[in-house]
């Protein structure tokens, strides 16, 4: 009889977007209890590893975090398997090295490089909004903050700039409505980037959106795979490669021959 969670990950049953090697070992590293679920997240050591190639062994991504180098959100994580996601800010101060984590348009995700100035804040997407036991306002966000007193105006899907030295509320907050910049964070589409146009709301189903790219191209979701990240064509953050823009694979293979990879 087994006894509480599971404490090992084989490769094979890690999620793809990890993109580890099928061949290269047994195991993967198992994401920690944290903010972001297992399968939506990147653990720290699979960073430091195989995205940024500071480390070459898990041994080695463990004494980095030991070390006291690695901050997510402004805060120290020694726990080499902590579970960055979607928007956390990944700070190496001995490096000078700041990303943010967000999406490329294969639903991978991607460290984009960030300046000090956009590293202060990050966008969360408020995912319930309630009365708390003793009569305080409260809303929670995709990355498991709690925020007392909101703005009364906060309402679910809603995306509110959140100070990361402080944890408080910052600037004005992006509504979810028709007109939107919003990205997606799950599904076929995650990672595209386009406008909001239309919301079919389906009671007891799924709430379906429409959205268009800046290409023109007009594509379907659920609504709770959104996440506002702008008004109109003006994003909070700087966007990835890309610009969240989904190519055909003939646009791909052309892409390829002009930059002389085929």
């Amino acid at each position: 009889m087994t006894r509480g969670p599971k404490k090992h990950l084989k490769r094979l049953n890690a999620p793809k977007h990890w993109n580890l090697g099928k061949m290269v070992g047994v195991w993967a590293p198992k994401p920690s209890p944290g903010p972001h679920k297992q399968r939506e997240c990147l653990p720290v050591s699979i960073i430091l590893r195989d995205r940024l190639k500071y480390a070459l062994t898990n041994k080695e991504t463990q004494q980095i975090c030991m070390e006291r180098c690695v901050k997510i959100d402004g805060k120290v994580r020694t726990d080499h398997n902590y579970p960055a996601g979607f928007m956390d800010v990944l700070e190496l101060e001995k490096s000078g090295d700041r990303f943010r984590l967000m999406f490329d348009t294969k639903g991978r995700f991607v460290l984009h490089r960030i300046n000090w100035e956009e590293a202060s804040f990050k966008l969360c997407r408020i995912m319930k909004v309630f009365i708390s036991a003793n009569k305080i306002p409260v809303a929670v966000t995709h990355d498991g903050r709690t925020l007392r007193y909101p703005d009364p105006d906060v309402k679910v899907n809603d995306t509110v700039k959140i100070d990361i030295a402080t944890g408080k509320m910052t600037g004005s907050i992006l509504k979810f409505e028709v007109g939107a910049m919003v990205t997606l964070t799950r599904g076929r589409n995650a990672g595209r980037i386009g406008q909001l146009m239309h919301v079919e709301r389906h009671e007891g189903s799924f709430d379906i959106v429409t959205v268009k790219d800046t290409k023109d191209h007009v594509f379907a979701t659920r609504l709770s795979n959104l996440f506002v990240i702008g008004v109109g064509n003006r994003p909070e953050t700087t966007l990835p490669k890309g610009r969240g823009i989904k190519k055909g694979i003939l646009q791909e293979r052309a892409d390829a021959e002009a930059r002389g990879d085929l």
